[in-house]
């Protein structure tokens, strides 16, 4: 041995560190020194940087120890993790086992305390010399019926302890009392909404009621008004044969670019109470009197109007005999400004034989109205009017004595009396 060592190793020390020195060779094999040159072009320097055998070795230890731990905790995680999250719930179902037992247990022992004390009971009294045989042949009766029970206890403990399905005989205790506890702090809330609700209740109640009689007051307030505005052409409307809810019905139903849209009655899919029924009813009643008071032609076409020549039989200007006028007669001079006296579309502009220059406008629901003998329209067919828009000028056009202004208010293209109109 010791020539072998002499042979081939220079010292003692060389044969020990050999298995060092081969495996370090190994590396550098592996792992050869490198060298890296970098040259700055601006300047012109060059700078050299090594890697020594050892730094790359080290590096590549590192490289593989992380792969090796990445790998290791991506199987924990993919695999270990379910088998844990399983043993933690078979955890919690054998805490939740073992906590049924220890209250069934506790049951059965407060069971077994209360038979023990009857039987205590029973002996006290069966060692009495006064008994008669009757009580004696009770306590004794009583006595094996309370082992029986015991018994029974003690078959339930044994089948609680070995089957996992157990079935407990008496009610889990703490259960019920957790339940009871439960329910009656939900009854205690419930009870404490219904009060609220109740109260809400009845403040909506309350305030539908300050509503409804703010609603029906001002409705059945603008209703009087608008009827003491209308009454004046009721004899008027009574000789069209025109009924008033059917006037108003047709007035809901009616718009126009001016006028305010289609008004929608009220209905209700359920039976409720007969007020609002009558409430609906009068605000329906209320928007067509309003539209009614902004759609017929009411009032007098000019400022400071003065009839000159009534409506009817009179006699004509130029043969002197009886002939029915068709419309009335406002004095004027020529260039009086002659306004419509309601919305409406103007539906014909121009000469007409014995009226001169006319303008008629169409103010829906049947009613138009006619400007005869003008010297200027304002106007031209198809145009929407206002009320108190110009749409003429007075003169003398046609078959007149002088200068004034012919109006005919026409219902459904028939005239009648305009008197009560103008009048409103």
């Amino acid at each position: 041995m010791l020539n072998f060592i002499a042979r081939y190793f220079s010292s003692f020390w060389s044969f020990i560190t050999w298995p060092f020195r081969a495996l370090w060779k190994l590396i550098v094999k592996l792992f050869p020194p490198r060298e890296f040159t970098v040259m700055d072009t601006p300047r012109g320097n060059v700078y050299s940087f090594n890697q020594s055998s050892f730094w790359r070795f080290t590096k590549f230890v590192g490289k593989i120890g992380l792969i090796v731990w990445a790998s290791w905790s991506t199987y924990v995680f993919v695999y270990h993790r379910p088998m844990l999250q399983k043993r933690t719930m078979q955890l919690q179902q054998e805490r939740a086992y073992h906590d049924r037992q220890i209250i069934d247990l506790l049951v059965y022992l407060s069971k077994f305390n209360n038979l023990t004390h009857e039987l205590n009971v029973i002996d006290s009294k069966m060692s009495s010399k006064k008994l008669s045989d009757s009580e004696r042949e009770n306590l004794t009766n009583n006595r094996v019926k309370i082992w029986g029970e015991m018994d029974f206890l003690k078959t339930r403990i044994s089948e609680l302890m070995a089957d996992r399905d157990y079935s407990p005989e008496f009610e889990k205790m703490a259960d019920l009392s957790v339940a009871y506890d439960m329910i009656r702090a939900e009854n205690e809330t419930v009870k404490q909404q219904n009060i609220q609700m109740l109260d809400a209740m009845t403040t909506i109640s309350d305030a539908d009621n300050e509503i409804f009689h703010a609603v029906s007051t001002i409705t059945k307030e603008n209703i009087k008004e608008l009827r003491q505005k209308l009454d004046v052409i009721n004899s008027t409307l009574s000789s069209l044969k025109i009924q008033e809810q059917t006037l108003i019905q047709n007035a809901n139903k009616y718009s126009s670019p001016i006028v305010n849209n289609v008004f929608t009655p009220i209905t209700f899919n359920t039976e409720v109470n007969a007020k609002y029924k009558k409430l609906a009813g009068d605000i329906e009643l209320w928007a067509g009197l309003k539209k009614l008071a902004q759609v017929l032609p009411l009032g007098a076409p000019v400022k400071e109007a003065r009839v000159t020549s009534g409506y009817g039989v009179r006699q004509d200007p130029f043969t002197k005999t009886p002939k029915k006028h068709k419309g009335i007669d406002f004095a004027g001079k020529i260039g009086t400004e002659l306004s419509a006296v309601a919305p409406g579309r103007v539906i014909s502009v121009g000469e007409r034989s014995g009226y001169g220059l006319t303008v008629e406008i169409d103010h829906g629901l049947g009613f138009s109205t006619l400007y005869a003998h003008l010297s200027k329209a304002l106007v031209s067919r198809g145009d929407w009017v206002r009320p108190g828009s110009v749409v003429g000028l007075g003169g003398s056009s046609g078959r007149s004595t002088g200068a004034h202004l012919h109006y005919e208010i026409k219902y459904k293209g028939n005239q009648f009396n305009p008197a009560k109109f103008v009048k409103e």
